[in-house]
């Protein structure tokens, strides 16, 4: 049973793009969730040929934030990299640039979320085993801008991400330019379940 919303095919504009995730997310915060019942007619669509989401999200790794369920959306509609601390490096990079240039995504989400393990790592810098403190150095702006506090940080951290992937890369800055693309910082409450967008 399809519910007659939004499709990945259609062409968004990127306000309306956001808008379709903001109210998935009300109703996945509101226990009304629809996507399960469009993944089946999704699954039987052209999404076996090819992939035409209408927004990409950046987000962090954390198992406690399943973007697709919680932004209420089904198979195909959302192009999702997901890293630690939603930090944007050269690989994030070159997928949300296809992402936008090649699948046509009009909205870019980097999401934050309560409770980030890479943050509270990042924060308190002590040595940890392996590659974990390469991290490090992606989150130190947002420390740096936001002092100690956990909260703080993690919000401040998906708007540093945001504006750096604007500015690192020429393909996103210029379909920012024409309008044609928006990329937009926001945080996800674990607890509650509710994204919020940041200025």
């Amino acid at each position: 049973m399809t519910t007659g919303r939004i499709l990945a095919q259609t062409r968004l504009t990127p306000d309306a793009a956001l808008r379709e995730l903001l109210a998935g997310n009300k109703r996945f915060t509101e226990g009304r969730s629809t996507a399960f019942e469009d993944d089946f007619a999704a699954l039987k669509q052209s999404n076996a040929e090819k992939q035409e989401p209408f927004a990409a999200v950046l987000s962090c790794s954390d198992s406690r934030v399943p973007v697709e369920i919680v932004l209420d959306q089904s198979i195909g509609r959302i192009f999702v990299t997901r890293i630690a601390g939603n930090i944007v490096t050269p690989g994030i990079i070159a997928s949300l640039e296809y992402g936008a240039i090649v699948l046509g995504t009009t909205v870019i989400v980097v999401i934050g979320h309560s409770n980030c393990g890479a943050v509270k790592a990042a924060i308190e810098g002590e040595e940890v085993p392996g590659q974990i403190s390469s991290l490090y150095p992606y989150i130190q702006p947002a420390i740096d801008r936001a002092g100690p506090d956990v909260d703080a940080v993690i919000k401040a951290n998906a708007q540093v991400q945001a504006r750096l992937l604007l500015k690192s890369s020429t393909v996103v800055a210029h379909l920012v330019k024409q309008n044609k693309l928006k990329v937009v910082a926001a945080y996800y409450d674990i607890v509650r379940g509710s994204v919020t967008l940041l200025d």
